[in-house]
């Protein structure tokens, strides 16, 4: 599938849950309240290379293994709580504190799950940052980039980049060819919350995002019990 492969890296820049990332060289071993938008998704690319292009065989045969390469490469760069306030969307004002993180957590579990063996289509050099336009905005950018998808194809993968309090830029949404990662998940986690509330689709997501892992497990080259 053509867009296989991005959607794997757009939805392992918003899924990952746990784990610091390793050391990188040049702009990646700078302070992360220094790394430029487009410093850091270059850190993320020269990761994927590292992690991904040189251990598919490995990965192929422990999905956990690949579940940990995302929390490892993705998570210290991806604002979880704010993305996730931007997908309940109005529902986000009407949840506490402790639903909005269950939710969080659970969402981007079970979404990583669902698509982390899409990164085993990872080519060395797959993703291209292109050069940025105009002056950096001190509050928000975007960074584009363009995925190879293998087929000889390219998928033009936007990153929006928000600065946190303490300084960082960090991502908060995906745009795969002008389709917003948290618009698509936002009109889909609000029609679940009218049909079943948002305790209940709590719950759902954590259900599904087991299954996706098992199953993952279960398919040819994979491992049961995480072996």
């Amino acid at each position: 599938m053509m867009r296989h492969l991005a959607l794997a890296i757009a939805v392992a820049f918003g899924g990952a849950l746990a784990a610091p990332a390793m050391a990188q060289q040049s702009a990646a071993q700078q302070p992360a309240a220094q790394q430029t938008p487009e410093q850091v998704v270059q850190g993320i690319a020269r990761q994927l290379d590292a992690e991904v292009g040189g251990r598919k065989a490995d990965l192929q045969k422990n999905r956990e293994k690949l579940v940990g390469v995302i929390n490892q490469v993705f998570l210290p760069h991806f604002d979880v709580d704010y993305a996730a306030i931007l997908v309940l969307g109005q529902h986000a004002r009407e949840a506490s504190p402790a639903q909005r993180a269950e939710f969080a957590k659970a969402f981007y579990n079970s979404i990583t799950h669902r698509y982390a063996e899409g990164l085993l289509n990872y080519t060395n050099g797959a993703v291209r940052v292109l050069p940025s336009t105009g002056d950096l905005n001190d509050k928000r950018t975007v960074v584009r980039t363009q995925v190879a998808t293998g087929d000889g194809k390219t998928v033009s993968v936007d990153f929006a980049f928000r600065k946190t309090a303490s300084g960082e830029w960090k991502a908060y949404d995906v745009v795969i060819e002008g389709i917003s990662y948290i618009t698509n998940y936002r009109n889909q986690v609000d029609a679940e919350i009218r049909k079943v509330g948002l305790d209940q689709l709590i719950k759902n997501l954590q259900t599904q995002g087991d299954q996706a892992l098992k199953a993952m497990e279960q398919q040819p080259g994979g491992k049961a019990n995480g072996g």
